[in-house]
C-alpha cells in the first residue's frame, strides 16, 4: 500500500507559523489568532501599490510580495502588527472596515501592539494618531485622516467616508453623530 504524504503549502506553513508567533505576543496576538483560526482566514501573497498587506472581500488577507517575501522572518514586528491591523477589518465587517472611523480603529490596535510588541517609541505621528479618542466626532475623525496621509502620502484615506456608509447617510439628512 502506498503511503500518501501530506505537506502544506508555502502559504499555509507561513500562515501556522505567524500564528504561533502571534500567540507569543500578548492578548491582542491571542485574540487575532483565535478569531483568524475560526474564520479560516488564509494570508496570501501578491504585488500591492500603496499597501504593505490588505484584507479581502472574501474574508482574507494579503501581504505585498516585495515587502514580505515567502522567507520573511516570521517574529518581524510590523509583519505581525499588520496582520492584527487586517485581521481587526474583518472583525469590523465591510462598512465600517471602509471608513476613516474603521481605519482608525485599525491603526490603533495594529501600533498599539507593535509598541508593545517591541517596546519602542512610536514616531511622532504615529503617537498622535494611537492618542486620537475614537469617536465619532467628524473634527476627530478628519484629523485623523490628515494624520495618516501625513504618515504615508500615498495613502487614499481621502477615498474614504468618515462614518460607515450608513451612519454617513443618516449624518447627511439629520447632521447627528452617531451613538
Amino acid at each position: 500500500m502506498k503511503k500518501i504524504k501530506f505537506t502544506l503549502s508555502k502559504e499555509n506553513l507561513f500562515r501556522e507559523n505567524v500564528l504561533s508567533q502571534l500567540l507569543k505576543q500578548g492578548k491582542v496576538g491571542a485574540e487575532t489568532v483565535i478569531f483568524l483560526r475560526n474564520r479560516n482566514v488564509h494570508l496570501s501573497f501578491n504585488k500591492q501599490k500603496n499597501s504593505a498587506a490588505a484584507w479581502t472581500l472574501s474574508g482574507n488577507i494579503r501581504l505585498n510580495v516585495d515587502v514580505f517575501p515567502y522567507d520573511s522572518e516570521i517574529d518581524e514586528p510590523y509583519l505581525l502588527s499588520l496582520i492584527v491591523h487586517e485581521a481587526r477589518h474583518l472583525q469590523q465587517g465591510l462598512l465600517t472596515a471602509l471608513s476613516v472611523y474603521g481605519e482608525l480603529d485599525a491603526w490603533q490596535v495594529g501600533f498599539n501592539f507593535y509598541k508593545e510588541m517591541t517596546g519602542k517609541p512610536l514616531e511622532p505621528v504615529l503617537r498622535e494618531i494611537i492618542d486620537l479618542p475614537l469617536n465619532w466626532s467628524r473634527v476627530n475623525l478628519k484629523e485623523a485622516s490628515r494624520l495618516m496621509k501625513k504618515y504615508s502620502p500615498g495613502y487614499r484615506i481621502d477615498l474614504l467616508p468618515l462614518y460607515p456608509i450608513q451612519h454617513e447617510v443618516i449624518w447627511g439628512l439629520t447632521r447627528k453623530e452617531p451613538k
